[in-house]
């Protein structure tokens, strides 16, 4: 016959085991517009990834033009091909494509640079959109707009994301450490906007500011993906102002002690018939510095 002392044993013994088999994963957010959803093509994928990528969860908030209330819906799985260009979330489910972005990579060099580390990605990114309300056609990241815009997409992909307690669906509890930003966007702003290429510096600033505080971390690192320009050394460029975005950009990066800028970017090609998405190499090739950036940020950031 148990005791009730014996039952508080075996109770106690139960909550230790499983606060051992607990998992602490380090989150990563990867954001912005189409070159952060991604154009790759699944069979011009390298066959050496680490089987690894496929174990690890991802959150994918469902991509929306503003004032869709469906805007940000997702819930935890893992990650694979098609969380590119095509992929929704309906009904409760992810509907995946043949399309990938910077993710797959990124997964793979994070798990080759720190193998004993658990890592997941939340992702939330939505093409043609700017910082500055009312440049474009595809929607905002503003956050001073009274309308659902992508800023509340972020808000309800990150806020459903860290509120879930078993991202891997072992049974027990995780606990979710934010560990960085990276951010792929400003070719809307600086396609033909003056006003929104002068702002971006401020805006980009602002955006990150209040992400960080998404993520309660107010010096959580960020790695900023330099745009580039298809006719880059031509007379007449596709954006018109990249030039002033890219230096905003880079100054950003330069100013803020957490952040970095990556200019793999410049080495990157575009497609023959598309003057505004890299090729899937390009994909790869972002990825992995990304990865290697926001490694870098984390081992110089300071501890609590």
């Amino acid at each position: 016959m148990r005791t009730p002392y014996t039952v508080l044993l075996l109770l106690l013994a139960g909550s230790l085991l499983a606060t051992a088999n607990a998992k602490t994963y380090k989150v990563y957010f990867l954001g912005g517009q189409s070159n952060m959803v991604g154009f790759g093509h699944e069979n011009e994928l390298p066959g050496d990834l680490d089987r690894r990528i496929y174990e690890v969860p991802i959150f994918s908030g469902s991509s929306k033009m503003d004032e869709n209330l469906a805007g940000g819906d997702g819930k935890w799985t893992t990650l694979g091909i098609g969380f590119g260009l095509g992929s929704d979330f309906v009904d409760g489910q992810y509907v995946l494509s043949d399309r990938f972005g910077p993710e797959i990579t990124f997964a793979d060099e994070l798990l080759k640079i720190a193998p004993e580390e658990n890592i997941a990605i939340i992702k939330y990114a939505w093409g043609g959109t700017a910082l500055l309300d009312g440049v474009s056609g595809y929607g905002s990241w503003d956050p001073k707009v009274r309308k659902l815009n992508q800023y509340d997409y972020f808000l309800k992909t990150v806020r459903k994301a860290l509120a879930a307690r078993d991202i891997d669906n072992d049974g027990e509890h995780d606990l979710l450490v934010p560990a960085g930003i990276i951010w792929m966007q400003g070719e809307a702003d600086a396609f033909e906007s003056q006003a929104a290429s002068q702002a971006y510096q401020e805006n980009l600033a602002n955006l990150m500011s209040l992400m960080r505080a998404a993520f309660h971390d107010n010096s959580l690192p960020i790695v900023i993906g330099r745009i580039t320009d298809s006719r880059s050394g031509q007379s007449k460029p596709v954006m018109k102002y990249s030039h002033t975005v890219r230096q905003a950009q880079k100054a950003f990066a330069a100013q803020d002690p957490f952040a970095s800028l990556s200019t793999v970017t410049e080495q990157l090609e575009y497609g023959e018939h598309d003057a505004w998405h890299y090729l899937s190499e390009g994909y790869l090739l972002m990825g992995r510095d990304f990865a290697q950036e926001i490694h870098s940020l984390n081992q110089t950031k300071p501890t609590d």
